[in-house]
């Protein structure tokens, strides 16, 4: 009889999340309320508590599964150039640079604000690392600079592109696109030394 409760609680949790997805697709993740999110799922306040500790915790779940898709979009491809590793970024800034919704949800639930779970975001940001690593890994000599890891390399490529993404933001820095200032970064990152 234990099954029967963990399906009903899978059930429920799955028509919050489509019941958030719907309403961000309409209003945006600006505009997304715990209360719209009952309604539009036909539950009460208290079982949208049971299953997320709050708005940006669902918020969290629906960004970080849509990191990891872009991710997958990413991994299917091997960019020969820095130029080209800067654009095949697009599908990942599309994600978290939407709004300073996203953007704040992200970096707070990236790893990096000491949330103790390793949830969707956290994994996603994980995963960005294997995925510039293996591009790194597989690129033709000579592209790239030899004194620094791939590792290393991969973890300043992720920062740069949180810098890229939050000027974005920033009211001072914000005339140049996210694409172009991140495609900067790389070259001066990660150009071989002449």
């Amino acid at each position: 009889m234990t099954r029967a409760p963990q399906k009903r609680r899978l059930v429920t949790r799955a028509r919050l999340l489509e019941a958030a997805q719907n309403l961000i697709a309409e209003k945006g993740h600006d505009a997304l309320r715990v209360e719209d999110v009952v309604a539009k799922a036909g539950v009460a306040k208290g079982t949208f508590f049971s299953h997320f500790e709050d708005k940006d915790r669902l918020l969290s779940e629906i960004i970080g599964a849509d990191m990891h898709a872009s991710l997958e979009k990413m991994a299917a491809q091997q960019p020969a150039t820095i130029q080209k590793m800067a654009d095949a970024h697009q599908p990942y800034f599309d994600v978290i640079a939407q709004n300073r919704t996203t953007v704040d949800v992200t970096v707070r639930y990236s790893g990096a604000a000491a949330i103790e779970d390793l949830g969707p975001i956290t994994m996603a940001f994980g995963r960005h690392l294997d995925v510039v690593a293996d591009w790194m890994e597989n690129m033709p000599a000579g592209q790239l600079r030899t004194d620094l890891d791939t590792a290393f390399l991969a973890e300043g490529i992720q920062a740069f592109a949180v810098q890229a993404i939050a000027l974005n933001f920033c009211a001072l820095h914000s005339s140049v696109e996210i694409s172009d200032r991140f495609r900067a970064y790389l070259e001066a990152w990660l150009a071989p030394s002449r």
